[in-house]
């Protein structure tokens, strides 16, 4: 099973998703999803069940960030390399990215998820050490992920015409 290919049919990621999702406004607006969803299960102790609320408008906040902002007019940022580098990877099969690449992608998703476990831990527990560790890791290793995606993009542009034809320059014209 390819946990990668997975969440991108979750996500229902297609061509124009990717294009907006290339936008730094979608990486960065990205980023605090997993912090403030903490917050938000963590606000069962002060609201109850009206902890639902926050919590259901940050998933749908998830599915959505994709596609909230529009293409960038450029494309030579670290967010964009980032999500290229990422439909890069998921391109794999078709071209092969160098094997140095897939051993680190594999162990920052590795332990990304790994940081979920004193992550739930912690906001089971309501633990601020566990849950503030959780997150740094899990968070520390997705971001890491991404700049893996920018260089994997960058080793990766001329493999296909169609790599090339996402980085847009200031003064190319586009």
């Amino acid at each position: 099973m390819d946990v990668f290919a997975s969440a991108e049919r979750l996500m229902r990621m297609d061509d124009t998703a990717w294009a907006r999702h290339a936008s730094s406004w979608s990486i960065w607006t990205r980023i605090p999803i997993l912090p403030l969803l903490a917050l938000a299960i963590w606000s069962r102790v002060w609201l109850g069940w009206w902890a639902l609320v926050p919590v259901l408008g940050l998933v749908a906040w998830t599915y959505l960030n994709p596609r909230a902002f529009p293409p960038p007019q450029r494309t030579d940022t670290w967010a964009a390399k980032g999500t290229f580098g990422e439909r890069v990877w998921l391109n794999r099969k078709t071209h092969p990215v160098p094997a140095h690449h897939g051993v680190w992608v594999r162990g920052l998703t590795i332990a990304s998820a790994l940081g979920m476990i004193p992550l739930v831990w912690g906001l089971w527990a309501l633990d601020p050490g566990w849950t503030v560790a959780g997150l740094v890791i899990t968070v520390g290793a997705k971001v890491w992920f991404v700049d893996r995606c920018v260089w994997i993009y960058e080793d990766m542009i001329d493999a296909s015409p169609e790599y090339r034809s996402w980085l847009r320059t200031p003064g190319d014209g586009a």
